[in-house]
């Protein structure tokens, strides 16, 4: 993590803790599910359109905004907020989430941001977090402590941030242009955008192109990822590194 001393928040290491608790019943219940750039990774975005049962083409248009910054080559994923009042996000009720139990990474992690801080001297990474609740949370006066260890475990959110890394290390590449005179609007960036947030068309794409005749992948895989969304999204990921950048993995090989 770079210019650590420059980010908002409590820093916390792994044996810090501190206190949180969200309920209904507080009277800043829900204020923070409001006026959000929230980010979704493509392990979120699986989860969320297998809760609400749509295709990866429904979910994306009815409820996500795909944003291209100013000097970047990949473009940003955000889950849509409504046009009403303080323009809640889409998911959000007067009792709660109503997609809770798939809720983005993001929220699961809330109030507190994960990253790594990595020792130059020691060549060691370091689970960081910082603690951030809005000035109008209640929640930091509530008794239950923890660490960044059990909150993420509480919360459910191991395993979508384990995803969330391995998306973290493709993303990463784009800080650079691969796109050249075609652009990060051409062809080629379509793909790479279809192989990491659009599992249906991605599918599709794999088993009904020539990209099997091009490319040697093993037979147990690809029964994996004819029905695996997740094993399908980690092979685009790859494909990505292999036909983007040129990095080699060993999932998928040159013919």
């Amino acid at each position: 993590m770079e210019d650590i001393g420059q980010v908002e928040g409590q820093l916390l290491k792994q044996a810090d803790r501190f206190s949180f608790c969200c309920q209904p019943g507080l009277s800043c219940f829900n204020q923070c599910c409001r006026n959000l750039n929230l980010f979704l990774y493509p392990f979120d975005v699986i989860q969320l359109k297998h809760e609400l049962g749509l295709s990866s083409d429904l979910f994306l248009d009815a409820y996500v905004d795909v944003v291209m910054r100013a000097d970047n080559f990949f473009p940003d994923v955000l889950l849509k907020m409504t046009n009403k009042g303080m323009r809640p996000c889409v998911f959000s009720t007067a009792s709660g989430c109503r997609v809770y139990q798939k809720r983005p990474y993001t929220c699961r992690t809330f109030p507190v941001e994960y990253g790594m801080q990595y020792d130059a001297s020691g060549g060691k990474s370091e689970l960081v977090g910082f603690f951030r609740p809005p000035g109008f949370c209640q929640g930091p006066q509530a008794q239950e402590t923890w660490t960044l260890t059990s909150w993420s475990a509480d919360q459910g959110a191991d395993i979508y941030q384990r995803m969330a890394e391995d998306w973290s290390a493709v993303k990463g590449l784009f800080k650079n242009d691969p796109w050249g005179r075609e652009g990060p609007q051409g062809n080629r960036a379509k793909m790479a955008f279809m192989a990491s947030y659009n599992m249906d068309a991605f599918r599709a794409f794999v088993f009904g192109s020539s990209l099997l005749k091009r490319f040697k992948v093993k037979t147990a895989l690809l029964k994996k990822i004819e029905k695996d969304d997740v094993a399908l999204m980690r092979f685009g990921f790859d494909w990505i590194k292999l036909t983007v950048w040129g990095i080699k993995t060993r999932k998928i090989r040159r013919r």
